[in-house]
This record gives structure tokens, sequence and C-alpha cells, in this order.
């Protein structure tokens, strides 16, 4: 099945957390499920997917929003990436990043987990870290907020002017992997400014 993607947009579950910093990868999942006029559904997985293509003739993916808080999302994935029979070069997670600038995003495949603990735990859960993701940049704290804080709070009020364009931007790096694979997504947008 290497046509199979199953996209993961990571984050927290609830109204409550909606908007936060930390569920800008939920954000790219649902720009990708209206693109594809796919619907989520729930999963056994403890997940919602949305199961289609992003466009006519494209590579068959999985959309999957996990229904568990982030730092246990590695528990969903696998289930899903399980049920779906998707290796891990083919689970492609989508998360905040502190260390990139807000309304940047950046390509990679595998390495560590950069203190993200949705990823640690994806990455223990799959059992290895080699698989490709789309990172958000959502920028570093101001002052001395502590980061944990920083990424549990809404977009600021000027964040959310361009939030739109970021979330176009990480869905179409979504596509790129999905369509060409990572390197040349890597090499599209991990070289702008």
């Amino acid at each position: 099945m290497d046509d199979l993607w199953l996209v993961v947009g990571l984050g927290n579950p609830g109204l409550g957390y909606a908007g936060n910093r930390h569920n800008v990868g939920q954000m790219v999942v649902d720009v990708l499920a209206d693109r594809g006029g796919l619907t989520f559904k729930s999963h056994k997985a403890g997940a919602v997917v949305a199961e289609g293509r992003l466009r006519p003739g494209g590579p068959r993916v999985v959309l999957a929003k996990p229904g568990s808080f982030m730092n246990v999302s590695g528990g969903p994935v696998a289930q899903l990436a399980r049920f779906f029979k998707v290796p891990p070069a083919n689970v492609l997670v989508v998360h905040d990043e502190l260390d990139i600038d807000f309304d940047a995003v950046r390509v990679k495949v595998g390495g560590g987990h950069g203190g993200h603990n949705g990823i640690r735990d994806v990455s223990a859960r799959l059992g290895t870290p080699e698989y490709p993701r789309v990172r958000v940049g959502i920028g570093r704290p101001p002052g001395r907020q502590d980061p944990a804080d920083f990424v549990l709070k809404d977009f600021s009020a000027e964040e959310r002017r361009t939030l739109p364009s970021l979330l176009v931007d990480a869905a179409d790096a979504v596509e790129a992997i999905v369509d060409g694979g990572p390197l040349a997504a890597q090499n599209r947008f991990n070289q702008r400014g």
C-alpha cells in the first residue's frame, strides 16, 4: 500500500484547546479535509479519521486527529498505523514547533523530538523516529513566559491575521510530501526565509 498515507494532526481534545498554538497540527488536517471534501468520523483507535484523496487521482490518505492529549498521542497513531497497515515512512505527523519562527513551515524526516512530548510519544509507540513531519512554526514565547503555558494559549490577534496563510502553507507541505516524497518537499519548503 505504498500510495496510502496516514496524516496525523497533533493537538489536544476538546473545544477549550481548539484555538491553542499546540493544536495547529489539527488545524492543518482540517484544512486538508476541507480541500478534499472529506468528513471525519470516530475510529476505534481513539481518533477521528477522514479517508479519501486530497485531489482526483492523488494518493489515498487517512487524515487523523487523535482524541488523546498531546503527550500521549503515540497510542492512537500507532493503532491507526497498524489498522491501516501504514509503515512509519508513510506516517506523516503535523505539529507545532517552538524552534521555528511563527509563519514558517519546515519538513523533516526522523531525528529527535526537540522536547516536543507529542513527537516523543509517537516515536516511542511507532518504535522509530524515522517518519516524515511537517513542523509548523509558532515561535518562542515572549520574555520569560513558560513554553508549556505558551503552547496552551490561543494565537494572538496579530497572529490570527496570518494564521490562515500559515495553515495553507502547511497543508501544501503535506500535499507535497504525499505527492512527491519528503525530499522534494524539503527542497521546496526548507529553502524559504
